[in-house]
């Protein structure tokens, strides 16, 4: 008999209000501090019209909507190590990542790399990760990076993943 009780899907968040996506109703979510949504609303639309204006500078215009879904895509991780003891021994195992967690850490990466900018208003700095973000450059993608690096470097113990527990 299984220690642990198997936990229910939740259903899916409420879409925002502004763009009915879902995505982004979770993004905000992540966003809001102290239960507080209609400013973290406020940050992420703010954040989008000002993706808007820096990136539509050049030939082919982008929207902020379609930099923020393409900086989320390139910020999300495809592999992640997870701690397993066997034999007395832990060993860091590479597993690959599911996807409701891998938009998760993607979303979480995103905005605690923002907030560790200093010096400008949230919806500046959150833009300007959005941007990084898209461009494959910034602290989030460091952190993508530093996780990819980490499950590489341990894929000697990959065949411990078999054993892992669901």
């Amino acid at each position: 008999m299984p220690r642990k009780a198997r936990k229910l899907k939740r259903p899916v968040v409420a879409p925002d209000p502004k763009f009915g996506n879902a995505k982004y109703g979770k993004f905000i979510n992540y966003l809001m501090q102290r239960g507080k949504k209609t400013v973290a609303q406020k940050i992420f639309y703010m954040a989008l019209e000002e993706v808007d204006k820096k990136m539509n500078t050049g030939e082919s215009p982008l929207e902020g909507k379609q930099v923020f879904e393409i900086a989320l895509k390139n910020i999300t991780p495809l592999v992640e190590v997870k701690g397993r003891r066997i034999g007395g021994a832990n060993y860091q195992v590479p597993t690959e990542v599911v996807e409701p967690r891998k938009t998760a850490l993607g979303m979480k990466w995103l905005i605690a790399a923002a907030q560790s900018r200093k010096g400008v208003p949230m919806h500046q700095k959150l833009a300007a990760e959005i941007i990084d973000g898209y461009n494959k450059i910034g602290a989030a993608m460091k952190k993508r990076d530093d996780t990819h690096r980490m499950a590489e470097a341990n894929k000697a113990f990959a065949h411990f993943a078999k054993f892992q527990r669901r």
